[in-house]
């Protein structure tokens, strides 16, 4: 055999190693799911679809977008703290599930800070405060207020579960307001929002993707915004600070977790594959259309968000003396 095709041979020997994925994660093919803790057609949803399909071409596996809704977001996060953490099963945190209802439910199956290994913050999103124009005339937040007071017991607010951030948030906004309103818990977001527009329950907490398109509609009326300042596309809605009520300004968040024990290879891939993700110019279209705004930083950076948002959170329970009903 010449020189030449010695060398041929020996090129043509690497080429199936050469053939694989550059940024692929370094835990196999399988597919990997992405499980989202509340019912098809929420915010959470809207985020993980969002980001679904770019994943799998980072890690060129199949990314499969699973519901597990139920118990405001416990039941599908306890199933992420559960499974084997090989990179083939992903949550998708949300307040409620890392903060809001541990704070509040002592029942909570899991601990949001060593349950689970987070990966990146994904997004931050603001919550909004919603009500059915149909079913109550008011203007603003303090006419809405006034009518509350003035009628105790014949309003219901809708959440996607309890002990999740709407419900909190609905029970932070009783305590402060002194209103009687009824809490229903739905299992997700989307449920809930069909029967406020269907007129089963008056208002409603909750991620501004999920209400925006009802908002712009006119079906649904904002009343106020929870963030630092007013939201791009809602530049007539005050915040909650504007209409004197700065205790509730709490803006929510969203990122990628993964069972307690990933190894930090996986933990890595897995995190600069979701970096570039949030990169992409058509992801982060998605996410301003649906009024979203892309995170990112470190694994460590997340951690520390978890963390902080719990303290917060239970100190918001303890302040307010709030229970679940």
């Amino acid at each position: 055999m010449s020189y030449f095709h010695a060398l041929r041979a020996l090129c043509l020997s690497f080429l199936p190693f050469m053939a694989g994925p550059l940024h692929a994660a370094p835990f196999g093919d399988k597919p990997v799911r992405l499980i989202v803790p509340f019912a098809a057609g929420g915010a959470t949803d809207i985020v993980a679809r969002s980001i679904s399909d770019r994943l799998a071409k980072e890690l060129e596996q199949v990314v499969i977008v699973e519901n597990r809704p139920g118990a405001g977001g416990s039941v599908g996060a306890a199933y992420v703290s559960i499974a084997t953490p090989d990179g083939h099963t992903l949550g998708l945190a949300t307040v409620s599930t890392m903060a809001a209802n541990p704070a509040i439910n002592p029942a909570t199956p899991y601990d949001p800070v060593t349950g689970f290994t987070p990966i990146i913050t994904v997004a931050m999103v603001p919550v909004v405060l919603v009500v059915n124009p149909a079913k109550i005339a008011a203007g603003n937040l303090k006419e809405l207020v006034a009518l509350l007071r003035r009628r105790p017991g014949k309003f219901a607010y809708g959440s996607a579960g309890i002990g999740g951030v709407g419900h909190m948030d609905g029970e932070l906004f009783k305590s402060l307001t002194h209103a009687d309103v009824t809490h229903v818990a739905y299992k997700g977001a989307a449920p809930a929002i069909t029967d406020l527009m269907g007129g089963q329950v008056d208002m409603m907490f909750d991620n501004l993707p999920s209400m925006l398109p009802h908002i712009n509609s006119g079906k649904l009326k904002a009343m106020a915004v929870m963030s630092p300042t007013r939201v791009a596309g809602m530049p007539d809605v005050p915040t909650f600070t504007e209409a004197g009520m700065k205790a509730m300004d709490n803006t929510a968040w969203m990122g990628v977790v993964a069972p307690p024990g990933l190894p930090a290879a996986v933990q890595e891939s897995l995190h600069g594959a979701l970096a570039r993700v949030l990169g992409d110019p058509a992801v982060r279209q998605r996410f301003a259309d649906a009024g979203i705004a892309p995170l990112g930083g470190t694994s460590v950076e997340f951690a520390a968000r978890i963390r902080s948002e719990l303290g917060l959170r239970r100190k918001i329970v303890a302040d307010q003396k709030l229970k679940l009903d």
